[in-house]
C-alpha cells in the first residue's frame, strides 16, 4: 500500500531552536526541535516519540540527496510511526515521503544522555525502524540512554546507480545520504529529548549492520557518530559501480522506462512492481541494490584494500551468530532430510566461497564424526557463507590497531527443537533486551532475559564509554591477529580465543566476495 503523509508546514514559521520539552499538567511530553515542536507519549515511565519528519518528501527529489524539512507551526504529532520507504511485500504503509525518525528517552531535562541510533536491516531493501523488535524502552529503562530508530529509502529508490544513465550522481547511495541527514538531525536536536549530541553510537543488524561500516567508510557522515556496532553485517566490498549500472539499466527496462526522465516520472508502484525481477547478476532471488562505489559520495570500499584508517579511533564491535543460515536453510533443516548423498549439491547453493563442497565436507566430516548431514549444511554454509565477512572487517581494524571487540552468539533459538542454531537475526531481541516479544525467537526463559541483560548492557556500555567492558562480562579483549579473542554469549558467556580455527583456515584458500557486490 503507498501511502502519502504530510505533516502541517508553515513557510513563515519563525525559527525554534532546542529547548527542554515539558508534559503540561502531566499530560504529553512535547519537546521542541528546529523545525517545530512535537508531541509524543509517556509509556511505562518513557517518552516515546514516533514519526518525527527529518526530512522532506523525497517525491519530488526522486532519486537525489533530500532536503532538511521546512518548518512547521503549531504542535505536530508524533504519536505514530511514520511511512516505511517503499518496497517490495511490505508489511506496513509505504510512502515516498518516509524520512521520519523514532525516539525513546527517559526525560526532557537536558541531561546530555548517550544516543544509540539503530539503522534497520532488511539488505538494503525491506525493512523500517518501526519494527516492535527495535523498540528502545527496555534499553532506555536498562541504561539511561536516548535510543533512536530511523526510516530511509530503499532498493532502487535509495541504492539504484543511475548516474550512466541520466540520472544523478549520488543515486547509488541516496539511502546512505538519507542516514547521514537523520544523523545531522540528531546533531541538532537531540539535546531537547536528554541526548548528548557528543556520543552518538550508530548499530545495527545485517543490512543494518552494513549501512553502518559504510557510514565508517564516508567522509560526511563519521564526524556525526563517536561509536559503532555491526551485528551480522558482512559487507566488506559496496557494489562496484559497472555492476551497479548493469542492475540499474535491467530495471529500468523491467519498469518500462526508455529514458531516466521517464523514469522518474513512474508511478511508484510501477517502480516497486519492478524491483521484485530476478536479480540480473546473481540469476536469483530480487534483485539488489545496495551502497556503491560511485567516486563522489561513497569513494572507497568499507574493508577493501583495508579497513579506512580515518575511522581507526571509532570503538566498533563486529558481532556474528554462530549458526547464520539457519535462517535462510530453515525449511530444509526442520524437514530433516538432508543426507549424504543430496549434501554437496545443497550446500553449493548456499555458498559464496568457490570451494569444492565435497572437499569441504570431507573436512567436516573428519572434524566433526557425530554430526549429522543436517548439521554439517548449517555448519559449513554459515562459514563459508557468512562468517567470512565478519572476520575480515575484525582483521581488518586489527591491522591498524583500531580498537574492535568481537562476538559470537552460540544462544541456540529453542524453535523447531533447536535444529536452526543461534541462526541470523536472533541478536537484536537480546542487544534490544526485548526477548519477551515472540518475534525475538529466543523464548522468554531465565537464561533468555539474563543473556539479553549481558549484550544490552555491553552495547550501552559501547555508547556511553567508548567500551563494552564490564558488569558481568569476563574481560573483552581488543580482537588482535595473534589470538584473536572472541566474546561467545551463551548460557556461560565467555572468551574464546580463535574460534572455529580449522574451518576458518580451511576456508582461508579461497577470497570472500559479499553477494550483490
Amino acid at each position: 500500500m503507498i501511502l502519502r503523509r504530510q505533516l502541517m508546514a508553515g513557510a513563515g514559521a519563525a525559527m525554534l531552536l532546542p529547548v527542554q520539552g515539558l508534559a503540561r499538567g502531566g499530560g504529553d511530553p512535547i519537546a521542541t526541535t528546529r523545525y517545530g515542536r512535537v508531541r509524543g507519549l509517556s509509556e511505562q515511565g518513557v517518552l516515546v516519540f514516533r514519526g518525527i519528519r527529518y526530512g522532506a518528501d523525497t517525491a519530488p527529489r526522486r532519486f537525489q540527496a533530500a532536503l532538511a524539512p521546512t518548518l512547521w507551526r503549531g504542535i505536530a504529532d508524533a504519536t505514530a510511526y511514520g511511512a516505511a520507504a517503499p518496497q517490495t511485500k511490505a508489511p506496513e504503509p509505504t510512502s515516498e515521503d518516509c524520512l521520519f525518525l523514532n525516539i525513546w528517552t527517559p526525560a526532557l531535562d537536558g541531561a546530555r544522555r548517550p544516543v544509540m541510533v539503530y539503522l534497520h536491516g532488511g539488505a538494503h531493501a525491506h525493512g523500517s525502524g518501526s519494527d516492535p523488535l527495535y523498540d528502545g524502552g527496555n534499553l532506555v529503562r536498562r541504561g539511561d540512554v536516548v535510543v533512536v530508530t530511523l526510516n530511509h529509502r530503499l532498493a532502487a529508490l535509495g541504492y539504484a546507480y543511475l548516474a550512466r544513465l541520466g540520472g544523478p550522481a549520488e543515486s547509488g547511495n541516496a539511502g546512505n545520504l538519507d542516514i547521514i541527514l537523520a544523523l545531522q538531525w540528531v546533531r541538532d536536536n537531540i539535546a531537547a529529548f536528554g541526548g548528548d549530541p557528543g556520543r552518538v553510537m550508530i548499530f545495527g543488524q545485517s543490512g543494518g549492520g552494513a549501512k553502518v561500516v559504510t557510514l565508517m567508510a564516508m567522509e560526511q557522515a563519521r564526524a556525526l557518530f563517536h561509536s559503532a556496532a555491526t551485528m551480522s553485517g558482512q559487507h566488506v566490498t559496496a557494489a562496484g559501480p559497472n555492476h551497479a549500472t548493469e542492475r540499474a539499466r535491467a530495471w529500468m527496462a523491467k519498469a518500462g522506462a526508455a529514458s531516466f526522465e521517464e523514469l522518474r516520472g513512474l508511478p511508484v508502484e510501477r517502480l516497486v512492481e519492478a524491483m521484485a525481477m530476478t536479480d540480473p547478476l546473481e540469476g536469483k532471488g530480487e534483485i539488489s541494490f545496495t551502497s556503491t562505489l560511485d567516486h563522489q559520495v561513497l569513494k572507497r570500499h568499507p574493508f577493501y584494500p583495508g579497513a579506512p584508517r580515518e575511522a581507526a579511533s571509532i570503538p566498533l564491535i563486529v558481532g556474528n551468530t554462530h549458526d547464520e543460515t539457519g535462517l535462510w536453510i530453515a525449511a530444509t533443516l526442520k524437514r530433516g532430510d538432508t543426507d549424504w548423498d543430496n549434501l554437496p549439491a545443497r550446500l553449493e547453493r548456499e555458498i559464496v566461497k568457490d570451494v569444492d563442497p565435497v572437499w569441504l565436507i570431507e573436512r567436516y566430516r573428519a572434524l566433526y564424526p557425530d554430526r549429522t548431514p543436517g548439521q554439517i549444511l548449517l555448519a559449513a554454509s554459515t562459514a563459508a557463507r557468512s562468517w567470512p565477512g565478519h572476520l575480515i572487517q575484525a582483521e581488518e581494524r586489527a591491522r591498524i590497531g583500531a580498537p574492535t571487540w568481537m562476538y559470537q552468539l552460540d544462544f541456540p533459538s529453542p524453535e523447531a527443537g533447536g535444529v536452526l542454531g543461534a541462526f541470523h537475526t536472533l541478536d537484536i531481541g537480546l542487544v534490544f533486551d526485548n526477548v519477551q516479544l515472540p518475534a525475538a525467537r529466543t523464548g522468554n526463559t531465565s537464561e533468555a532475559r539474563a543473556l539479553a541483560g549481558q549484550m544490552a548492557d555491553a552495547f550501552i556500555r559501547l555508547a556511553r564509554s567508548g567500551d563494552p567492558n564490564g558488569g558481568s562480562l569476563p574481560a573483552w579483549p581488543h580482537y588482535d591477529l595473534d589470538t584473536r579473542p572472541t566474546m561467545i554469549f551463551d548460557r556461560d558467556s565467555r572468551i574464546e580465543n580463535d574460534p572455529r580455527r580449522a574451518e576458518r583456515e580451511w576456508l582461508s584458500v579461497a577470497p570472500y566476495i559479499k553477494p550483490g557486490g
